[in-house]
């Protein structure tokens, strides 16, 4: 099976690459621009084109989401002529306003800010214009290489004394880049074997957690670490923001349909940000990376 992911130094195409290599099934080619010409695709003939998500178009400058939204559409073009089908990954927090239970598959987002409504609509041409495509919905996705990588952000700011700031009041179920990876090419294999499962998809972590929580667990688990190899480092401190002052938002994704077409089980987070923070120590020792910022999504 080919596959061609677009912009390169994201997280997840990073992630894809790394699992196609593991791999004997599958080729993955990779383009570094965020868009693709129907002679481009013609000529590379991939069995699905993937497009990484826009991380927190919630906090992205307006331009930039539209910028997206109009790259994406002119994937989904393109994959329209070639009869190529089209998977786009999407971020969770078009659910704006989040769910008081977990939000299924066939709930449309409805936000209320203009950018996220200008990615629904790129979803509504999706799924009225390519009937072949899957619309997977992540949470927040975190690794430790490539744009996006949030929990690489968060460990480059912790070491150098940085503070890290996350919201005590926002609920959502991180999601490992790898996991998703692993998930993606699972369903994409079943597709090609004609499993005809098209549509919308949600693929999050188990544990529901809040932005402040997730950050000073990520924090515990580096010292107790880097303690264990004898560094004894004082960290940045984690700093609780809170916006939401009647009840906590949550945007938590039910992830059973995933589970019930594709046999795609989530992943627990925490157990994958202990292995990237193993993996991140046995790199780094005894070096430590320089700074980046480290904020919640």
């Amino acid at each position: 099976m080919k596959l061609l992911i677009l912009d390169a130094g994201h997280c997840l195409s990073l992630a894809l690459a790394r699992e196609a290599n593991r791999r004997t099934d599958t080729e993955l080619m990779i383009e570094a621009a965020v868009t693709i010409t129907p002679e481009r695709l013609a000529d590379i003939s991939p069995e699905a084109l993937v497009i990484p998500p826009l991380s927190r178009p919630i906090s992205a400058e307006p331009a930039a989401v539209t910028a997206h939204a109009e790259a994406v559409e002119a994937c989904m073009e393109a994959c329209v002529v070639c009869g190529v089908p089209l998977v786009w990954c999407v971020s969770d927090q078009l659910y704006e306003e989040g769910f008081a239970g977990p939000i299924d598959e066939h709930v449309v987002p409805r936000p209320r800010d203009d950018s996220l409504r200008r990615l629904v609509i790129t979803g509504d041409r999706i799924r009225a214009e390519a009937p072949r495509h899957l619309i997977i919905r992540l949470g927040p996705l975190f690794a430790l290489e490539g744009s996006h990588a949030w929990l690489g952000e968060l460990v480059d700011t912790l070491v150098i004394g940085g503070e890290c700031r996350g919201e005590s009041d926002v609920i959502f179920c991180p999601t490992s880049a790898d996991a998703v990876a692993v998930a993606l090419i699972g369903m994409l294999q079943q597709q090609s074997c004609g499993a005809d499962a098209w549509g919308s998809y949600h693929l999050a972590g188990t544990e529901p957690v809040s932005a402040y929580t997730f950050i000073s667990m990520v924090r515990t688990q580096l010292a107790t670490r880097l303690e264990g190899r004898g560094e004894h480092r004082e960290l940045g401190v984690v700093k609780a923001l809170k916006h939401h002052h009647d009840q906590p938002l949550r945007r938590v994704l039910n992830c059973r349909r995933v589970l019930e077409v594709f046999g795609v089980h989530q992943k627990p987070w925490r157990l994958e940000v202990g292995r990237l923070l193993d993996a991140w120590c046995y790199v780094n020792e005894p070096a430590i990376p320089g700074s980046k910022t480290g904020e919640s999504p």
